[in-house]
């Protein structure tokens, strides 16, 4: 079965986050950037793109295309604040991700795109999700491997959704400029189109491999096979998870306290079913709020033993929520996440072995096979050997 990749990747990221910081800037030529004779653009906005600004260029450049270019030195942690919103949103589909950069990922949504009577319908709710939740605008692109996924990606921008097949190679990728490709540096295509490579479609054409290689080296093979749709490389997980989580934009605001009961039951059993295919229990459970103005409210507590079931989540969210809700104020979205993972050590020394031991041997039985099931063998061995040595 062919892989199903998404390249999601955040319009103008820097610029658009000082709209969301000051909205008086929306519409407006500006950069982000230092403010140094040796300054360069770090990202432009779409209407400074339009004078010919774009990121690298440097600033006095910037300057003399665009009187009324307005330069913002940057505000660095809301940035991180952001992107680390639009990391979680993109995990909450799928574990398969890889953060290529502050406001770009990979995601392999492979199994999960298989419960969507129409495809792009994912990708679809997915961009509204990260412009609703964040106000920020992405496009994603879509291709059975990570070069295609990203090359569509940039085919349209802002809030496009693109698919790249490798049959689709030649009629939409090989027409394009040689200095679009992925991969192709800069200082790197004039040299290519001193050899009278200016598309992507010369270089895949190309007939003399060793001179390629004074350029490429020992990639070359690589970039030729991507030229022609081809990219052996899988998503790279740069960690193990370290929190869990999931959440729900609503349709429409709600107020009612009932019904954001409800959503949160719904939140926790899905959480649950998280937790137990990852085969995790946590000592932490958090709760974010967003209001309908796009303010957040992220509240966290720990607890003294740890949580998997969706009844236990459910009381500690609800708790959570009560403590922090502003009373009548229209909720947008509501998350609920975990961390601070148990060892599988720390689980199996939660069952209560004087119980077990009392137990019939049917019912001993039962809990450790649930034991295994949930939690996986180290647990299972754990509980086994504490129990020998309290029977004995």
């Amino acid at each position: 079965m062919a892989r199903v990749i998404f390249h999601i990747d955040l319009n103008a990221f820097f610029a658009n986050a000082e709209v969301l910081l000051d909205p008086s800037l929306k519409g407006k030529p500006l950069v982000v950037s230092g403010n140094t004779r040796r300054s360069v653009v770090s990202t432009a906005s779409y209407e400074a793109r339009k004078y010919g600004i774009h990121s690298a260029m440097p600033l006095a450049e910037a300057e003399k295309l665009c009187r009324d270019l307005i330069i913002i030195p940057g505000h660095y942690r809301w940035y991180g604040e952001l992107s680390h919103q639009f990391m979680q949103i993109i995990r909450s589909y799928t574990d398969l991700v890889e953060q290529a950069s502050i406001d770009e990922c990979y995601a392999d949504v492979t199994e999960e795109i298989m419960k969507y009577e129409k495809p792009l319908d994912l990708a679809w709710q997915m961009q509204q999700r990260v412009l609703k939740e964040t106000g920020l605008s992405c496009s994603i692109g879509v291709g059975p491997n990570m070069f295609l996924a990203k090359m569509a990606s940039d085919m349209k921008k802002p809030m496009g959704i693109t698919v790249l097949r490798i049959r689709d190679v030649e009629d939409k990728m090989w027409p394009l400029p040689i200095g679009e490709m992925r991969g192709v540096g800069r200082r790197t295509v004039p040299l290519l189109e001193d050899m009278g490579i200016h598309t992507i479609g010369d270089l895949a054409r190309y007939p003399n491999l060793d001179e390629l290689r004074l350029i490429f080296g020992k990639n070359t093979e690589d970039v030729i096979a991507r030229t022609h749709g081809h990219d052996s490389r899988t998503i790279t997980l740069e960690y193990d998870a370290k929190s869990i989580g999931v959440s729900e934009t609503m349709l429409e605001d709600i107020t009612d306290y009932d019904e954001i009961r409800g959503l949160l039951r719904t939140l926790s059993r899905r959480l649950s079913k998280r937790l137990h295919d990852a085969h995790k229990a946590a000592f932490r459970i958090s709760l974010r709020i967003c209001y309908y103005n796009f303010r957040n409210a992220d509240r966290s507590m720990s607890l003294d033993q740890p949580v998997w079931q969706a009844d236990d989540l459910f009381v500690n969210a609800l708790t959570l929520f009560d403590e922090n809700w502003d009373e009548g104020e229209a909720v947008r979205l509501l998350g609920i996440s975990t961390s601070d993972f148990a060892s599988e050590e720390e689980l199996a020394s939660q069952i209560d072995l004087f119980d077990m031991k009392e137990a019939d041997e049917k019912e001993t039985r039962s809990i450790l096979k649930d034991l295994n099931e949930q939690f996986g063998s180290k647990a299972f061995v754990r509980a086994s050997t504490l129990l020998k040595e309290k029977t004995e």
